[in-house]
């Protein structure tokens, strides 16, 4: 355990830099830690405050432009993606895309703060499009926060930091696993958590060929359209209503309990969808089914789509 200290000493800027750009790109790599224990290192000896504060600004900075440029040419489909190698539970775009619409660019300023939300929100500042000026700012400024706060606690509680690297260089090689096995623990954790909300949302879906065959017959089942109002604009499934889950209380609609209910969204195994259908069979709608691939599905496999124009 003593050449990682001896590690964090003479490559510390390095090491920050890497984990704060690898967490900002998506990787289940928490950096907050490494902050925390840099700042306890903060002496006019190995790091200055300023240095190690502009190490960090300086990756998150770079990992959130790669998600803001990803965000402003991909639009909606890099969330999706951003959500399927995230460790959060799938509900973090749905979370993610109401914040970031109820306070648009100020969000940047909080996001590193809320798990699975970094990369998110600079997708949406792409996607929604927040000017690049802008976005610098606030991201910068976030970064700044995010990072100042961990290396001050580092800074304020650096003895007892101390103490603890001091314990684990004296354990050796079962220091090493107690920090590996932690970080195992968390990983573990968050994928655990991730397939507990999968599994209280599984159901049946029904597959966009059945949907269109349904609409070719001249069907009419209701079709309720889940996606949060800016996403609309890229277009939605001819007939369909909108709602979203703070819309819910006010949706009506005349269906007996066996009439088919279709929903769908722009969200990771139709999240949004699955959630709302679930809300309606409580009131007593059971015929109702998440579309699988949800409106992405639907446009690639090149069925008609309704916009405003």
């Amino acid at each position: 355990m003593s050449y990682i200290a001896e590690l964090i000493q003479q490559f510390g800027l390095i090491i920050v830099f890497v984990n704060v750009l690898l967490e900002q790109l998506g990787l289940p790599i928490p950096a907050y830690p490494t902050l925390v224990i840099a700042g306890a290192l903060i002496s006019p000896e190995q790091f200055s405050f300023p240095v190690l504060l502009l190490t960090a600004i300086v990756a998150a900075v770079i990992a959130d432009t790669f998600w803001y440029f990803a965000g402003r040419k991909y639009g909606n489909r890099v969330l999706s993606k951003l959500c399927k190698i995230s460790l959060s539970p799938d509900a973090c775009v749905a979370q993610s895309q109401s914040l970031f619409l109820k306070f648009g660019s100020p969000a940047l300023l909080i996001c590193k703060f809320v798990p699975g939300f970094a990369s998110i929100s600079s997708a949406l500042a792409g996607s929604t499009g927040t000017k690049l000026i802008v976005f610098l700012i606030m991201d910068a400024l976030g970064a700044a926060l995010w990072a100042g706060s961990a290396l001050w606690l580092g800074s304020l509680f650096s003895n007892a930091i101390d103490e603890l690297m001091n314990i684990l260089i004296e354990m050796g090689k079962w220091g090493m696993l107690l920090v590996l096995l932690a970080l195992f623990a968390f990983i573990a954790s968050k994928w655990w958590e991730r397939q507990r909300f999968l599994k209280d949302l599984r159901m049946a879906r029904i597959s966009v060929d059945e949907l269109n065959t349904l609409l070719t017959n001249g069907e009419t089942p209701i079709i309720l359209d889940t996606r949060a109002p800016h996403l609309v604009e890229d277009g939605w499934i001819p007939g369909a209503q909108f709602i979203t889950m703070d819309t819910l209380d006010e949706l009506t609609f005349k269906a007996d309990n066996n009439e088919a209910v279709i929903l769908y969204c722009s969200c990771p195994n139709e999240v949004t969808a699955a959630k709302i259908a679930k809300a309606l069979m409580t009131r007593g709608y059971y015929n109702v089914r998440p579309l699988a691939g949800g409106i992405d599905a639907w446009r690639d496999a090149g069925y008609n789509i309704e916009n405003l124009k």
